[in-house]
């Protein structure tokens, strides 16, 4: 069931472990067949050495495994709301990759500081507000998602793929597995040049024109970036 959609799925949690942004188990990436309505998902505290398309676990939107005999990630209610909210989005990808997580602990939205951060988002990545106790003490992960898509009210997902979730870490999403994977190692090259220009400059930024010349150059139906 679904077998080329493990395969991508599996093919993004891999990429973000050979770029750097995953240690150990930490981590979790996720698909959606949107026309079956079910999502493929890592399963919970395999080892990424070990992982095989054949070990990703299908679930139905509500959380009910279809296939697989291991655990879903523990992510994946978190998954399972943001797929619901953000209807055009295929793929999700959590990490906690160092910089972004940085970002995340301090509870501060990355601004646009230049045309890297313009290429991917069109705009700062916002940084969700922390979870009430009892929002932690209840439904921790369904809340997770719940305030990120609070969060993204009146924020286009795909203009910006990706968010901090205060005192946690970030979660990143595309049209894709692959692209959810791609906007993930972005967002943390984005976290750490960001780092380092608040330490020489925290008063500079992208100006709007420089900001939307360089994200519509690449994104839109007016994109100019790359071949035909």
């Amino acid at each position: 069931m679904l077998e080329r959609l493990k395969e991508e799925t599996l093919e993004a949690n891999l990429e973000v472990v050979k770029r750097g942004l995953v240690l150990y188990t930490f981590g979790n990436a996720s698909g959606i067949d949107r026309d079956a309505g079910l999502v493929v998902i890592k399963p919970s505290g395999v080892d990424y050495d070990e992982l095989k398309p054949s070990h990703m676990v299908v679930t139905d939107m509500e959380g009910n495994i279809v296939e697989g005999d291991l655990r879903p990630s523990s992510d994946l209610k978190t998954h399972l709301a943001l797929y619901k909210a953000f209807t055009e989005i295929g793929g999700v990808v959590h990490t906690h990759s160092e910089h972004a997580t940085a970002w995340a602990q301090a509870g501060r939205d990355i601004p646009a500081f230049g045309t890297t951060h313009a290429d991917y988002f069109h705009g700062p990545v916002p940084c969700t507000r922390p979870l009430t106790d009892d929002e932690v003490n209840g439904e921790y992960v369904l809340n997770t998602g719940l305030a990120i898509i609070e969060r993204f009210k009146g924020i286009d997902p795909l203009a910006i793929p990706g968010v901090l979730v205060g005192g946690h870490a970030p979660f990143a999403w595309g049209r894709t597995p692959h692209d959810a994977a791609h906007n993930a190692v972005v967002l943390e090259a984005v976290a750490k040049m960001a780092f380092m220009t608040v330490l020489l400059n925290s008063e500079c930024g992208v100006t709007s024109a420089l900001l939307d010349r360089h994200y519509f150059r690449k994104h839109g139906a007016k994109a100019t970036y790359g071949q035909n």
